[in-house]
């Protein structure tokens, strides 16, 4: 069973600096805290807890997907308790030296588990109390230190009741005795300050559970102080409207998922797509959101992504009618693609970005370029020098990152290209428009404008540095974007003015290179409908691949071109290539070794029969150049996984002395970029995800097969009701459908017997399920059904 909740703070209704949130354990009541705090400005900075929102565990789906105003609760340490407690109850006989039977109680305290750290330490004990009308006896266990975890097994012994007359022979207990009296363990950590010992939580256990048996053996949650905390009005601590999202998932094998798992991965073979399952739960939720996340979590984690969102992004291309439009709606290719970029690009967001955006927030240079805004002590002209600097570098560093892109995205932006092309043939900057709306306008842009969700920050910046970031974000969408008037994209003539310094052409050609090798397929099948894209070019100096002689007169000076359909060379710029590379043949790049030629900066292009020497100009030209070649290269199916890092020379390898030109590497090869993310995806928690939504919709889907009836047996306008579904073809839809429901309704069942059977099995009690403040009666009951069994 898997819980997961989120939390997103809406609003206040008392006006507070700052917000933050904090958790407890599952395992103790309130599994959901969210304190507001008050940030002091005095010269030592204190956070002032004002009030908190506290959910019980149980009551988590009663607020789910729901904004709900929470009244402010106070905070103490007396109500700030989780963990639980191990006990053990004995009601027996004891014969004293006169004869006389007393009715004693043993207490055992075993365990804790989960006791909370104060102030970075932990040495809990336990208190233990019978109460009563006129009784209060207390007894300590020994101090356990440092742990959170501690093992007591102490046992305390309480006189109950009066002796009872000699003539009853079993044991029995007046019922309204047992009633009056109660146990209290109290945990304390035992602390060396002078205000004493902290209170770490505690149990009121009533003796009425030994009613039904001498014995009581159970596991308790921990419970906060009986009126412990101050005697504040929660009226005026005020409120916090909140918004929570929980699932609670029970996932089964494998194997019980199996029909609607192949539904779902069969989705992008299904003609048309739109009668797919997986496009029918886009269909059916009331947010894209809903579906899109287990939907790409559960494709990416059996490869199928790309051919998915393939399909349904040529199939909302094809309805597109203007250019200008393409993919600016929030539709399930939108949302797919988004959730695919935060998933699989990631890594590449944090090496690209997150240096120069810690450098933005550590530096604090002034960039604020509004003249109504700017401070008397700043210069309009310093600041927008300092705003200039930084557009230039973050420009720079994103447009010369394409080699780090993964290639499931990039396989996925040849795709959205080459469907925007082929639908818009007049259109010439659309197959760069259909990329950059995607990777500018909701990855980089997103990423500089609230880095702290994008895990590049902590926390949230301050005013002046968010300020700075949302003025870069705007200029690095607007230069992404590739519009024909670019200051129209800005209302504000400040910012107008700004984009002046980057009305060039190579700020538009860098745009254009990057998106060119971002959306460079690795897969060959493809290359017959791509037109082929300029990668790189310029000049190098290669050595002769024949076998002649070696000497000096075998490296040549040559012009290299690289598309992302081959690797060529020719005598100068313009004429015909003397050498032609498939990118397919590229089997390594990899540097090589000074020693090989005594010549610096050389790489190597291995190929089937033989490798090809080269010499670039520089380090970093080298560097470039190994790097772009293996991105073209890297998802080739014949790519080797080790080299030799020198040459071949002299009837031998110069690295490993062996003879044969056609021996196996000696050494690992580099890769020279990061494989594909690998992502830590539970392929049948996702399909249970899915199933939970098709439940959640049925009645939709019950609407949509009437829709697809409708369509089917009648040719006039659409009805109303059945306008937001999109049906393409209703005899395949309403199929797949009946499918869906089918799936659906054999899980449900599996669920229900699963639910039944928890239900029998479950003991209160128990380690697994402690005696909460609610789950005290439910005790009650079960002991007695089973004590009514027993006889």
């Amino acid at each position: 069973m898997v819980r997961t909740f989120i939390v997103r703070s809406l609003a206040a209704s008392d006006t507070f600096p700052s917000i933050y949130l904090t958790g407890t354990s599952l395992g103790g009541t309130p599994v959901l805290e969210r304190p507001l705090v008050r940030r002091s400005h005095l010269s030592l900075c204190v956070d002032v807890c004002v009030g908190k929102v506290a959910v019980k565990k149980e009551d988590l789906q009663k607020y789910h997907g729901k904004d709900t105003w929470f009244q402010l609760q106070p905070v103490s340490a007396d109500s700030e308790v989780q963990g639980k407690v191990h006990l053990e109850l004995r009601l027996s006989e004891v014969i004293t030296d006169s004869g006389v039977i007393n009715h004693k109680l043993a207490t055992r305290v075993l365990e804790c588990q989960g006791l909370p750290i104060v102030n970075g330490q932990c040495d809990p004990y336990a208190a233990v109390s019978l109460l009563g009308p006129s009784r209060s006896e207390a007894k300590k266990t020994k101090v356990k230190r440092k742990t959170n975890n501690p093992q007591f097994d102490e046992v305390f012994y309480f006189e109950v009741t009066r002796p009872l007359s000699y003539t009853k022979r079993q044991f029995d207990v007046e019922e309204e005795d047992v009633d009056k009296l109660a146990l209290r363990v109290d945990l304390w950590n035992a602390s060396n300050l002078k205000f004493g010992d902290e209170f770490l939580g505690g149990v009121r256990v009533p003796l009425r559970v030994l009613s039904q048996a001498g014995v009581h053996d159970a596991w308790y949650f921990l419970q906060p102080r009986e009126n412990g905390g101050k005697s504040v009005k929660v009226e005026e601590l005020g409120s916090l409207r909140l918004n929570i999202v929980y699932t609670e998932d029970h996932v089964f094998p494998s194997e019980h998922y199996t029909p609607l798992r192949d539904l779902l991965l069969h989705s992008a073979n299904v003609e048309p797509v739109s009668a797919s399952t997986a496009h029918i739960l886009g269909e059916v939720c009331r947010e894209k959101q809903e579906a899109a996340i287990p939907l790409v979590r559960l494709f990416l984690h059996y490869g199928k992504i790309v051919p998915f969102i393939s399909a349904i992004a040529h199939a909302e291309v094809n309805r597109t009618q203007d250019p200008n439009t393409i993919f600016r709606g929030n539709s399930l290719t939108s949302k797919c693609i988004d959730e695919t970029m935060k998933l699989a690009g990631m890594h590449y967001l944090q090496v690209t970005l997150k240096p120069i955006i810690d450098e933005i927030c550590t530096e604090h240079k002034p960039c604020e370029i509004d003249p109504v805004k700017l401070k008397e002590s700043e210069n309009l002209d310093t600041n927008r020098e300092n705003l200039r600097q930084y557009v230039d570098r973050i420009f720079n560093v994103i447009t010369t990152s394409g080699v780090r892109c993964p290639t499931v995205m990039c396989d996925i932006f040849f795709s959205l290209r080459e469907s925007a092309a082929t639908r818009f043939q007049v259109d010439q900057d659309v197959r760069y428009t259909a990329v950059s709306s995607f990777i500018f306008l909701r990855f980089f842009a997103p990423a500089i404008l609230s880095p702290n969700l994008f895990h590049l920050r902590p926390h949230h910046p301050d005013p002046a540095t968010s300020r700075t970031l949302t003025l870069i974000s705007k200029t690095i969408q607007t230069l992404g974007s590739l519009a024909k008037s670019k200051s129209a994209n800005f209302k504000e003539s400040y910012m107008a003015a700004f984009y002046d310094y980057f009305n060039e052409q190579k700020y538009a050609d860098a745009v254009k290179n990057f998106l060119d090798l971002i959306s460079t397929s690795g897969k060959w099948d493809q290359k017959s409908i791509e037109t082929p894209i300029m990668l790189k070019e310029g000049f190098m100096i290669k050595r002769a691949q024949g076998r002649n002689r070696f000497g000096m007169k075998n490296f040549k000076k040559r012009w290299f071109r690289l598309t992302n359909h081959e690797f060529t060379y020719h005598k100068t710029k313009g004429e015909g290539a003397l050498c032609s590379i498939p990118i397919e043949n590229i089997l390594a790049v990899e540097r090589l070794e000074e020693e090989s030629f005594k010549m610096k900066n050389m790489f190597q292009v291995i190929q089937p029969e033989r490798a090809l020497y080269i010499q670039a100009n520089n380090c970093v030209e080298a560097r470039d150049w190994i790097d772009i070649l293996t991105k073209v290269s890297q998802c080739n199916r014949k790519r080797l996984s080790t080299y030799h890092p020198s040459a071949y020379l002299n009837g031998h390898w110069l690295c490993c002395k062996v003879s044969a030109d056609t021996a196996p590497g000696c050494t690992p090869c580099t890769g020279g970029l990061p494989a594909n993310i690998q992502l830590d995806v539970d392929g049948d928690r996702e399909t249970e995800r899915i199933y939970s939504l098709f439940s959640t919709y049925m009645t939709k889907l019950i609407k949509m097969q009437e829709a697809c009836g409708s369509k089917s047996v009648y040719d006039g306008p659409e009805q109303e009701e059945y306008s937001s579904f999109v049906i393409d073809d209703p005899q395949e839809t309403y199929k797949t459908l009946k499918q869906i429901v089918s799936a659906v309704q054999t899980l449900e069942q599996q669920h229900t017997k699963y639910k039944r059977d928890k239900f029998k099995k479950t003991k209160i009690g128990s380690q697994e399920h402690p005696i909460g403040d609610k789950s005290f009666q439910c005790y009650i009951r079960q002991q007695s059904e089973s004590s009514t069994y027993s006889i």
